[in-house]
């Protein structure tokens, strides 16, 4: 499906409904460019998995664990699928939590078959495209 977002609010409340689709052990390619939403996006998934903490892009970290609930990636510092596993990253696929990952294609050759995938694209200041 495809919907518009005309504010961060809006961007959040897709991330929520969205959530309602997922379930323990899925692992989310959130697709997009910088600046496009992704990481709002993941705030309104977190906000409806019951998940309290800020939530904050885990660029310099890799990843944050949100209590192994949901697993929040940033691979764009990373080359490669050897460099995910080399950190550890691909154990968190099989956790059992909610895996979403930023730039994934960094990592392509690790990731587990039959993830979901979400694109935002930035269309202009303030609107957004997503698909899910």
């Amino acid at each position: 499906m495809v919907y518009f977002s005309d504010s961060p609010e809006q961007t959040k409340l897709l991330g929520e409904q969205f959530a309602k689709s997922l379930k323990g052990g899925d692992v989310v390619l959130l697709k997009g460019e910088m600046g496009a939403g992704k990481t709002v996006f993941v705030k309104g998934v977190a906000k409806a998995l019951g998940i309290t903490d800020m939530i904050t892009s885990p660029t310099y970290a890799y990843m944050n664990d949100y209590d192994g609930i949901l697993y929040h990636y940033d691979c764009y510092r990373l080359s490669s699928g050897e460099d995910a596993e080399a950190l550890g990253l691909t154990d968190y696929f099989y956790a059992g939590g909610i895996c979403i990952i930023e730039w994934s294609e960094n990592i392509a050759s690790v990731l587990p078959k039959n993830c979901k995938s979400v694109t935002i694209e930035k269309i202009d200041e303030g609107k957004r495209r997503i698909e899910f």
